[in-house]
């Protein structure tokens, strides 16, 4: 196990300006490139060529420690996913940096990618909670390394901010891609309370055969004219303009004077280095996919909890659709709510429409298609039961026509609609059996006060079907799972 540091890629907060150039690393020896595309989707660690599965579940007891977290990595076959083949990893697992401490919160956000460039996929797991010494909820990130025999904890990764400060939360959110072509593996991103910050591998060996992990070189941000002060949430990869190169997009909310409104910073991949675009109004949650099926990935945003300046409709939660093209994503969004054109259901306040997204190919016809998680919605009179819509893609992009919707009292779908369930808080696309079609994870961080359950919806020729739906939690797959929130995130 390592440890690195790495010093702040901004300041004091995330601005989304104009004229910032991220440069690579100096020119390293060839290696197994990662993920451009999103349909590249780097979640192989044991390199069969089958989509494995990348679940957190943050709030789980882990050697008596109270929310010190955990996470379960479900592999893939030609029978796609079960829950035998299952490892499960906490910072009581050996060779993982650190111990099991209450309110850590490991697993809080992970992602996956080929950081050192040996052909399997690797996890990535945040653990924002983690104290540095006596400086409380500074953030770490454990990197846990693929191989022919899945993930493992031996030799992990760990990494910290240079300098630590309180509630910082370093591994707040976190990706990997191959974003520029100087770096032999994916870069990683990790996110904290404030900035973003990249990480990258060397060339040069190690005993153990690994490059040392390395934070990039940046430049300063340059001062734009039009100033947004953003806290940054998440983060996506796509190749919007398919040159090659994957493209990263950083999604928050507004903070100041006009507060809560997502936008997002645009950093196209290139040859030498990430290159800022420009910002665009969206978010703070995002996905991305090949909806129009064009060669060009294309970004989703959610608003799930938009501020009270645009009436009813907005608050209820807003989806924007960005399309890319030869020059990048496209200046102008297509905007979705529930009172869209055949889209099931209303409008309300307070639903969350748009506080998960997950995009890809449910029907094997070549365009993806958007999965919508609403956790704040009310069935009946259950607030917060939750709820998940999936929109199909076509050739003139995202349609209403042929959209889904299912909760808990939905055929076939077990389970009541329950207070606070927040069914629907994590949505995920899945093709664990590589037949071409993604079926949907649709997690309930809050089910059974708490423990969190995910159901699996399999994906046929019409796309995603609740019959023969089942579900899972943590003690399913022989992990602690009292007030686990397990599912409260899915690697994308």
């Amino acid at each position: 196990m390592r440890k690195n540091r790495s010093a702040a890629l901004a300041a004091a907060s995330f601005l989304l300006l104009t004229g910032a150039g991220i440069a690579a690393a100096p020119s390293a020896v060839a290696g197994t490139p990662g993920g451009t595309h999103a349909d590249d989707r780097n979640s192989d660690f044991n390199g069969d060529g089958y989509e494995d599965v990348l679940v957190g579940a943050p709030g789980a007891t882990v050697s008596g420690q109270q929310g010190a977290g955990l996470v379960t990595a479900q592999y893939g076959s030609s029978r796609g996913m079960n829950t035998t083949s299952v490892a499960r990893f906490s910072q009581s697992t050996a060779g993982v940096a650190g111990a099991a401490e209450a309110g850590d919160g490991f697993g809080k956000a992970v992602a996956t990618g080929d950081l050192d460039a040996d052909g399997y996929d690797d996890a990535i797991v945040g653990i924002p909670g983690e104290d540095i010494g006596d400086t409380a909820d500074a953030g770490g990130v454990a990197i846990l390394w693929g191989s022919k025999e899945g993930l493992s904890g031996d030799n992990s990764d760990w990494l910290e901010t240079q300098e630590p400060t309180k509630g910082e939360q370093f591994g707040s959110s976190l990706a990997a891609a191959h974003l520029t072509g100087e770096t032999p593996g994916d870069i990683l991103a990790v996110l904290d309370r404030d900035d973003l910050e990249l990480f990258a591998y060397e060339a040069a060996p190690q005993a153990d055969g690994r490059a040392p992990l390395r934070r990039q070189a940046t430049e300063p941000l340059a001062a734009a004219a039009e100033q947004r002060d953003i806290v940054p949430k998440s983060l996506t990869t796509g190749d919007y303009d398919d040159n090659g190169y994957a493209d990263l997009v950083v999604s928050g909310l507004t903070v100041g004077e006009e507060p809560g409104h997502g936008w997002s910073a645009y950093f196209s991949g290139n040859a030498d280095g990430l290159k800022y675009e420009h910002d665009l109004r969206g978010g703070p949650v995002t996905a991305s996919g090949d909806i129009d099926h064009d060669g060009y990935d294309d970004l989703v945003t959610g608003e799930p909890n938009s501020p009270d300046d645009g009436g009813e409709t907005l608050t209820g939660g807003l989806v924007g659709v960005r399309y890319g093209g030869a020059d990048g994503l496209k200046d102008e969004a297509k905007w979705w709510t529930q009172d869209s054109v055949d889209v099931p259901g209303v409008a309300e306040r307070g639903d969350g429409w748009g506080g998960d997204l997950s995009v890809a190919d449910t029907n094997g016809d070549g365009y993806a298609d958007v999965a919508i998680g609403a956790p704040g919605e009310d069935i009946g009179t259950v607030a917060d039961a939750g709820a998940v819509w999936v929109l199909r893609g076509s050739q003139a992009g995202l349609t209403g026509v042929g959209a889904k919707s299912w909760d808990q009292d939905s055929a076939d779908i077990s389970g009541v609609p329950e207070k606070g369930d927040k069914w629907g808080g994590q949505v995920r696309l899945t093709d664990p059996n590589s037949d071409g079609r993604f079926g949907l994870l649709a997690a309930a961080p809050g089910e059974n006060a708490g423990d969190g359950v995910i159901w699996v919806l399999s994906a046929g020729a019409s796309g995603i079907t609740a019959a023969g739906s089942w579900t899972y939690g943590a003690e399913s797959l022989g992990a602690p799972g009292k007030g686990a929130a397990f599912g409260a995130a899915i690697d994308e």
